[in-house]
């Protein structure tokens, strides 16, 4: 039993791309599926996909990389509320991630989003984690 999937879903990928794999199958939630399509729509990952099997089913998430210098296109996550000290943040008091260049996605009353949505909707929430 994982205490913290956030940080399971984070580390997977982390690990995967230290170790230069094109594919990554993580185990599915609701959470981990919004967390999957923000990559996905912030230009992170290649593609992914949904499979259900017989228990939670499985996402599969292509990595992206660069294609001359071989970089993965995710520099680095950071997980920042955790179970054991959870972060809540405001939309006026959200931190730039890289200057602008990162996301930070959040989880708020009207759903999981980036930092920039939460700010154009107003809505503050548990800041789950940077990605640059």
């Amino acid at each position: 039993m994982v205490t913290d999937p956030v940080a399971d879903f984070l580390t997977r990928i982390r690990n995967a791309q230290m170790a230069g794999h094109r594919v990554v199958d993580i185990p599915a939630s609701n959470l981990k599926k919004r967390l999957t399509e923000i990559l996905y729509n912030q230009g992170y990952i290649l593609k992914y996909k949904f499979e259900e099997d017989t228990k939670q089913g499985v996402i599969k998430i292509a990595l992206k990389y660069d294609p001359t210098s071989k970089q993965p296109a995710i520099q680095s996550m950071e997980r920042v509320s955790r179970p054991g000290l959870r972060q809540y943040s405001k939309p006026a008091d959200f931190r730039r991630v890289k200057n602008g260049l990162g996301v930070a996605i959040i989880s708020t009353s009207k759903g999981v989003m980036t930092d920039k949505d939460a700010k154009l909707q107003n809505v503050g929430g548990e800041v789950l984690c940077y990605i640059y």
